[in-house]
C-alpha cells in the first residue's frame, strides 16, 4: 500500500466504527473512539482512532481536526498510566506499510511499559478475548 492510496472504508477500524465488528471499548465521544488491542503488544495496549473521517494515516488528518483529535489521544493516555500505572509509555503512529501500519485507518498506539518488560511483535502473543480485555478496559476507564 502507498503512503497516499485511496482510504478502504472496509477496514477493521471503520467497521469497529460502524458497530459492524466487537470491540472493548475504554473511552469515546464526536471525536474519537479508544478501545483495546486484540493483538496486545503489552498488557494494556490500546488504540486510539478518529471517528467520522476517512483518514488512512496522519497525514490525511484535515487541520481542523488535528487538535481535537490530540487531545483525546493524550486523554487516554492519561487514563491508561492512571488506571495501571506502568513505567513508561509509548504512543506511537505509524504512516503507511514500509513504516509498519497494517490497519489503514488512522490509528494512535497506546502502549503501557514496565521496566524490565520487553514490548511484544505485534500478533506474536495471540487474539486476546473480550473476557480477558475487560478487566484491564475497566482499570483504564477508572483512569478517566
Amino acid at each position: 500500500m502507498t503512503l497516499h492510496a485511496p482510504y478502504d472504508p472496509n477496514n477493521i477500524f471503520a467497521k469497529i466504527l460502524r458497530g459492524e465488528m466487537p470491540c472493548v471499548k475504554v473511552f469515546e465521544d464526536e471525536v474519537a473512539l479508544a478501545f483495546m488491542d486484540v493483538f496486545p503488544q503489552t498488557e494494556g495496549h490500546v488504540l486510539v482512532v478518529p471517528k467520522s473521517l476517512e483518514a488512512r494515516n496522519f497525514l490525511d488528518l484535515p487541520e481542523a481536526f488535528v487538535g481535537g483529535y490530540m487531545l483525546r489521544v493524550q486523554k487516554v493516555a492519561r487514563a491508561v498510566e492512571a488506571g495501571l500505572k506502568p513505567d513508561g509509555l509509548r504512543v506511537i503512529q505509524f504512516n503507511g506499510a514500509p513504516a509498519g501500519q497494517t490497519v489503514f485507518h488512522l490509528h494512535f498506539h497506546i502502549i503501557p511499559m514496565r521496566d524490565g518488560v520487553a514490548m511484544g511483535a505485534h500478533a506474536s502473543g495471540g487474539m486476546k478475548s473480550a473476557d480477558e480485555l475487560e478487566p484491564i478496559a475497566a482499570r483504564i476507564r477508572a483512569g478517566f
